[in-house]
């Protein structure tokens, strides 16, 4: 587990923390667990954070699992806004919120994003790395 704490310009904070976990439903639990204690510890609200987190790392877990490949976590705040990203090496899966069947257990992951962050989206990275991001006006 990797974390750092950085400094911008003198008296503005840059805060983030980053870490790599298996694509398991155990390492999706464990990125909403280290991301509220890291926000706690940071002294921000992490309700919100913890249901997104939560939901990017289930899927990541989920939709972007390869065998033998971590998914990555990085949380960090800048003026006033905290950036979740999860990256996972699916490309070839972009995520798109859609209504999901009424009768479905699952497939409202990307909704509740939408409902709780104030931005969100996809940035395709080196292949075949994609990243899900939101971000939260703190």
């Amino acid at each position: 587990m990797k974390h750092n704490s950085t400094e911008a310009e003198p008296g503005t904070p840059v805060r983030h923390f980053a870490l790599r976990l298996s694509p398991t439903p155990r390492g999706a639990r464990l990125a909403r667990l280290l991301a509220t204690e890291r926000l706690r510890s940071w002294g921000l609200p992490s309700e919100r954070a913890a249901h997104v987190v939560a939901e990017l790392a289930a899927n990541a877990a989920t939709h972007g699992r390869v065998r033998g490949r971590d998914f990555g976590l990085l949380l960090y705040v800048v003026a006033g806004t905290l950036r979740i990203e999860v990256t996972d090496t699916r490309d070839d899966r972009l995520p798109q919120a859609r209504p999901a069947d009424g009768e479905a257990e699952s497939g409202r992951g990307l909704l509740l994003v939408d409902a709780l962050a104030d931005r969100w989206g996809v940035t395709r990275g080196l292949p075949p790395r994609k990243t899900v991001w939101a971000e939260l006006d703190l």
